[in-house]
């Protein structure tokens, strides 16, 4: 049997006791904002929504998650993760079970604005709350499993969601209504068992050996030192260039991230009028599958190397690539093939580019600081679905949205590329010496 050191044991175990649980709040959470693509196959028809306005309210939910996030991340901070944490999954499960009564378009405006504004600082908060956990090394890899929550949503979504809607009519109620009431279920009880299994920080972690604990405090502690923006400046945070940086390039990102999970059972199920919304379902899995596989693979080269800027750019490139693919072609084959591209450059993305801001925002400023990048990027969320629900609304197709994200993503790239040469080192003390790390 293996003998661990004390620093290897410690990060097992929070790899072990943290990541999974994460992982399956945040696979929850991508279902009950993402499944209303699924419902539109049917919903959209029973409640006489168009595609500009189901484009407006798969967006609105982002309003919502933008005007709550920075203050939703700074209570995290006074009242801690784990009952912060249960409130935001309770409160949006409620509120996702509503729209099994929804009426008409209105309801489900309302409900959706509702759902934004109680789930807003859950994605954040647990990106924070892996910041107390990781030292810097480990955290694009934990970042990216923790984010692998979004593929592995979309591969058990679509297959799930489809089937509930084809089959499930009890009562008379029809199978979209049934979807929605089913898939919030797992947000109220999670925010239960929330409270009594998550530990605020490693010093209450009674699963920690004394040793382990005191070495991952004094790492943690060593780490923060040293971070440029330090407590009693927190405000400088907002000076910072990077910071607005970050903030644009990741809105160029989320735009196509979001836009996929809400358009792409409606763009599969264009290729044929035969197929029925289960087939629509499995063939969303396929983009979800390899752009999971291909995260963590990204994820974990990234953390091999220490390198973070070069796994960033690289894949906003692919992105690039596949929704040019995706928009100039016509063939489903093609489009699945440019849709799958566009996937893995998205997810490939996202481990590398959290570690970023984490290596300079200390434990004091990163609460406000990785919110203001999030809920600015969120942005995206709103206007990448609604513009391709305006464009496909006045020209009858999903093209000229495609190309619309294309060119968010270009946007993106060129400032991730024109800061190549404009970098910031900073000296971080590990045991063994000093590194050099380089910042966006």
């Amino acid at each position: 049997m293996k003998a661990y050191s004390v620093e290897e044991s410690a990060i097992r175990k929070v790899k072990i006791y943290i990541l999974p649980f994460v992982f399956l709040l945040y696979v929850v959470s991508y279902i009950d904002r993402a499944n209303v693509g699924y419902a539109a196959l049917t919903m959209n028809k029973a409640l006489g929504i168009s595609s500009q306005a189901f484009g407006l309210l798969s967006g609105i939910f982002f309003i919502g998650y933008f005007l709550f996030e920075v203050p939703s991340n700074m209570l995290m901070r006074k009242v801690g993760a784990k009952k912060w944490i249960a409130r935001i999954l309770i409160s949006w499960g409620i509120i996702d079970l509503l729209t099994t009564w929804a009426q008409n378009t209105t309801h489900i405006f309302v409900i959706r604005f509702l759902l934004g504004v109680a789930e807003a600082g859950l994605f954040l908060g647990i990106i924070l709350y892996l910041t107390y956990w990781f030292p810097a090394k480990e955290q694009a890899r934990a970042f990216a499993i923790f984010m692998l929550a979004i593929p592995a949503s979309n591969i058990i979504s679509a297959p799930v969601s489809t089937w509930v809607m084809s089959h499930v009519h009890w009562f008379g109620l029809a199978g979209w209504r049934w979807m929605f009431f089913i898939e919030a279920i797992p947000a109220i009880l999670l925010g239960v068992i929330t409270l009594f299994f998550l530990v605020d920080n490693p010093d209450k972690a009674k699963w920690l050996s004394r040793e382990e604990r005191q070495w991952l405090i004094d790492k943690l502690n060593r780490e923060d030192a040293v971070k440029p923006v330090q407590a009693h400046r927190r405000l400088e945070v907002f000076r910072q260039p990077s910071l607005w940086r970050f903030s644009v390039i990741y809105l160029s990102v989320t735009m196509g991230s979001y836009s996929v999970s809400l358009w792409l059972p409606t763009i599969v199920s264009s290729f044929s009028k035969i197929l029925t919304p289960f087939e629509v379902g499995l063939i969303t899995m396929i983009p979800y599958i390899i752009g999971g596989v291909s995260m963590i693979l990204w994820s974990r080269h990234s953390d091999r190397t220490d390198e973070r800027r070069v796994h960033t750019w690289l894949p906003s490139l692919v992105g690039v690539v596949g929704l040019f693919i995706c928009g100039y072609g016509h063939n489903p084959v093609i489009m699945i093939i440019g849709m799958t591209l566009t996937v893995m450059g998205i997810y490939c993305f996202f481990g590398p580019f959290w570690a970023l801001p984490a290596e300079y925002l200390n434990k004091d400023t990163s609460a406000a600081g990785l919110a203001t990048i999030n809920s600015i990027g969120n942005i995206g969320g709103f206007v990448g679905p609604y513009v391709i629900g305006y464009l496909k609304g006045a020209t009858g197709n999903v093209n000229a949205g495609l190309y619309f994200l294309c060119g968010g993503f270009i946007l993106g790239l060129l400032l991730l590329l024109s800061n190549q040469k404009e970098t910031r080192q900073r000296s971080v003390y590990f045991e063994s010496g000093i590194v050099n790390c380089t910042v966006l």
